[in-house]
């Protein structure tokens, strides 16, 4: 080995190209979705007969409402129709049919995936901080009190015909699909507004008078009373169609997309006014609450395709007819059957090809990762907004050397900072707390969705770049852990030099005005405000500068990377 690789190299593991279920995390069964209202949680199985209930309820009375004269003349005024000037004169174009496909096959791997990833934190929150207890929304039961409880103990356990790929805690694999498609539905999207408002396609979707609003009002008594309007949707929508389908592209669709990128450290630790009113806990919240509307957009919306014309809809959108044959019922087959392919084989895909899936994201998505990298993160926060709950996760220490640091409280520790530098040195505890002292209250957000706001003190990483001279041929970090990962090797992880030098990384001792505990990372542990946390190594041992990362492990930038199939660059 060449004298200047750290020797702990050699303590680093291969690891395989497929997800193994033998040895990964075995399956762990959440419970019933529960919504929690004041103190009292409520099983979401009471939504479905209250659904019924109130169904039935609305029909009834939409019934007994259109016997009124007034009802009667309402509906008369304002039969549904939007205005003939909202008419649409080239009925349904390829290109429209083209990308309503592409859509719904996009949104299949999103939604999947999606639910994958929260199945890895079963909890959803308003407040800034992930405290057990406050969530308004879990599938998983209360965190123990009696143990420790971490949160990748938390994850649960998703079918493979419904999560992406339904393997309890793959939210690396889960996020490359999330992500990859998710770059794929919004070029879909993009490419759609403009073709839509160079079309005369627009009116059909974007209201133009004040009358949508009576029109739609009459538009769902029509539909509650089981007396369905008159359908001229070749050329102009009902009131009601016009508004949720705005709704759905022009608010629900960006708004999926906002809260998406607010969950991300970069972006969030970025942009502090907006973080500040739209925490990441909020935005999974509110990105949980359109992924509701979809799914409720989307059942409503197939329901009255079949019920109210099942082949003149279905030759709408898939054949660009205006009749009554079966053409478009057969290709509405094809795509159905194209459909079922796609969602059968994603899952055992995945788990079979996980490297692939990790490589093909990586190319997909990488440079967009890499761009967000760059931001200097700036956002912090005020000692108030600490919070008074951090979730514990990592596999702990579990070795002679680093159990007799810790009865002598660090006093015999020493740091290693060597590779491609010019001074390579040794460093102890003292002298490291002797250098530049920087205190900053910060945001840390996990990769499988919690996050806290806790106060860290210590050195810049920067400050310890300058002591050792990095040579020119060294671009990288690699921070070295005394913990092995939990599939046995070395823990490590590795970060590119630029990203060290940013202001908020920095080499902590001090959590929350308090020397680091065991838990969480002593005697060091690495804070970079704009990745996500597995990135920030606990229990730092040595740290080593290198050209290349791909000659470590099994060559992906870190353990978790090289294991569970995460990213390299994780800004995002």
């Amino acid at each position: 080995m060449d004298s200047r690789h750290d020797p702990l190299q050699a303590s680093l593991t291969n690891a395989p190209d497929n997800l193994r279920l033998d040895q990964w995390l075995p399956p762990q069964h959440g419970i019933v979705p529960r919504l929690r209202i004041g103190q009292r949680w409520i099983s979401s199985l009471w939504a479905l007969p209250l659904i019924i209930v109130a169904l039935c309820v609305a029909i009834v009375a939409a019934q007994q409402l259109r016997a009124l004269p007034a009802v009667a003349a309402f509906i008369a005024n304002y039969p549904g129709l939007t205005p003939l000037s909202s008419a649409v004169h080239t009925g349904f174009p390829w290109w429209l049919r083209l990308q309503h496909f592409l859509n719904l096959l996009f949104m299949v791997f999103i939604i999947r995936s999606g639910i994958q990833i929260l199945a890895d934190h079963p909890r959803l929150y308003w407040s800034r901080g992930s405290v057990p207890g406050l969530e308004w929304f879990r599938f998983q039961r209360e965190v123990p009190r009696d143990r420790v409880w971490t949160s990748k103990d938390d994850a649960v356990t998703i079918p493979s015909w419904l999560g992406l790929p339904g393997v309890r805690h793959s939210v690396g694999l889960a996020r490359w699909w999330h992500l990859s498609v998710n770059l794929l539905w919004l070029v879909n999207g993009l490419v759609s507004y403009v073709l839509l408002f160079s079309t005369d396609q627009w009116h059909r979707l974007v209201p133009t008078s004040w009358s949508v609003f009576p029109n739609a009002l009459s538009t769902a008594l029509q539909y509650l009373s089981l007396q369905f309007p008159v359908e001229q949707a070749w050329t102009r929508y009902n009131g009601l169609q016009q508004l949720t389908y705005f709704v759905t592209v022009f608010v629900a669709a960006p708004m999926a997309a906002i809260t998406g990128l607010m969950q991300s450290p970069a972006i969030a630790n970025r942009f502090g006014a907006l973080s500040r009113r739209l925490s990441r806990q909020a935005a999974r919240s509110v990105h949980f609450l359109v992924l509701c509307w979809f799914l409720l957009f989307i059942f409503i919306h197939v329901t009255l395709v079949f019920v109210t014309g099942m082949r003149r809809n279905l030759n709408f959108m898939f054949a660009g007819v205006n009749d009554d044959s079966w053409r478009g019922l057969a290709w509405f087959a094809v795509a159905m059957a194209l459909l079922a392919i796609a969602w059968v084989g994603a899952s055992p895909f995945t788990i079979k090809h996980a490297r692939l899936v990790q490589k093909s994201g990586r190319h997909l998505i990488g440079k967009l990762k890499g761009l967000a990298e760059r931001w200097e993160p700036r956002v912090q926060y005020a000692d108030s907004d600490i919070s008074p709950y951090f979730w514990l996760n990592g596999t702990l220490p579990n070795s002679a050397a680093y159990d007799a640091l810790r009865r002598e409280d660090f006093a015999d520790y020493r740091l290693r900072i060597g590779g491609l530098v010019a001074r390579p040195c040794t460093l102890s505890l003292a002298q490291i707390k002797a250098l530049d002292k920087q205190v900053q209250v910060s945001e840390h957000f996990c990769i499988q969705g919690w996050s806290g706001v806790a106060k860290w003190g210590g050195v810049p990483v920067r400050r310890l770049l300058e002591l050792v001279a990095p040579l020119p041929s060294a671009h990288y970090v690699v921070f070295y852990s005394f913990a092995d990962g939990a599939a046995g090797g070395r823990y490590y992880d590795v970060h590119s030099i630029d990203n060290m030098r940013h202001a908020l990384s920095l080499l902590a001792y001090e959590m929350n005005d308090a020397p680091l505990t065991f838990m969480h990372g002593a005697p060091l542990r690495l804070r970079c405000e704009n990745e996500l946390g597995f990135k920030m190594v606990k229990w730092i041992e040595a740290i080593e500068l290198v050209d290349d990362f791909r000659q470590l492990g099994a060559g992906q930038g870190g353990y978790n990377e090289d294991h569970e199939f995460y990213g390299y660059r994780m800004p995002i």
